[in-house]
């Protein structure tokens, strides 16, 4: 009943996942938080919710335009999911905004698959990181991606490879500049904090235990079947398959080195994993056990919440 409701694109699907996204919020404000609601925090909290909720849409969006699942919107429900799984990424709006921003030059990434404007893509993947960065010190981490891309892309040509490091390198010089004429130093907008942690006891929780579980283990899983299919896939699509595979290698390590940990450096993981995830459930012949293996993921949070 569920992956047939979301097996076609319908304005109902992105209701439905606004309302899960939107539970996923007040679970966060109200369980995991002790935000004091005034009309700052209220403010602040739509902005936040509307930033994550485009990221879904986002996700969607690059899903539909490079072919990487079949018609359907299979992963926003994922997405919705995994955020009802783990609300505490509603909790940093810096993680939030980051992870907006790594999405947009993930759509960039991948669309050098079209073999235009190459320069441009490179120049705006950069520059996007670069300012994520700003926001969430270890999503440069994403940096490393686009040169895996160039090599998936069969890419060589010099200035490619150098374009990207001109992206970063304007954001550090309007930071710099910014800091300048704001704060009257040079640093103050340039967040550079290579610090990590191996402190997992934040995660010695059922919630936490229970998610990273079912992630850990649906994720292995389903990773499997995404990079066996993928030879089956038209062969200008493949570097984009392995793209997003990448990515959440990439953000699978900044899970693990963030260095304060609190359930919001997940959501570096969620717009990838839910692409693997959702290229999974299409390969599964029997609607009986496609149903049954989404409704597994829907209960999980439910349980929780009632933990």
């Amino acid at each position: 009943m569920i992956t047939s409701i979301f097996s076609k694109s319908k304005p109902i699907n992105f209701l439905i996942v606004f309302s899960l996204s939107l539970l996923a919020l007040l679970i966060a404000t109200n369980k995991y938080s002790n935000i004091a609601l005034n009309t700052t925090s209220v403010f602040k909290l739509i902005a936040v919710f509307a930033c994550c909720f485009l990221s879904i849409l986002l996700v969607d969006f690059i899903v539909t335009k490079n072919s990487l699942s079949q018609k359907g919107n299979t992963e926003v429900l994922l997405f919705s999911i995994f955020l009802l799984t783990v609300p505490q990424v509603f909790l940093k709006w810096e993680v939030v905004l980051s992870n907006f921003l790594v999405l947009l030059a993930l759509r960039r990434i991948i669309s050098l698959r079209t073999q235009k404007e190459h320069i441009k893509k490179l120049f705006d993947a950069g520059f996007l990181i670069g300012l994520a960065s700003l926001f969430y010190f270890w999503s440069l981490l994403f940096f490393i991606l686009i040169f895996i891309a160039l090599i998936f892309y069969s890419e060589s040509e010099i200035k490619k490879w150098i374009t990207p490091f001109l992206g970063l390198l304007a954001i550090i010089i309007l930071s710099i500049s910014t800091s300048i004429i704001i704060k009257h130093d040079f640093f103050s907008y340039l967040s550079i904090n290579p610090k990590v942690g191996f402190n997992f006891t934040v995660y010695n929780s059922i919630q936490f235990i229970v998610a990273i579980t079912v992630l850990l283990s649906f994720g292995l899983w389903s990773s499997l079947f995404y990079l066996k299919d993928i030879n089956k896939k038209k062969k200008t699509f493949r570097p984009s398959y392995k793209v997003i595979f990448m990515a959440c290698v990439v953000a699978s390590l900044i899970v693990i080195i963030s260095p304060k940990k609190n359930g919001s450096e997940f959501l570096f993981l969620f717009g990838p994993l839910t692409i693997i995830f959702s290229n999974y459930i299409e390969t599964i012949e029997e609607k009986w056990f496609k149903t049954l293996f989404v409704v597994l993921l829907l209960i999980v949070p439910v349980v929780l919440l009632m933990l």
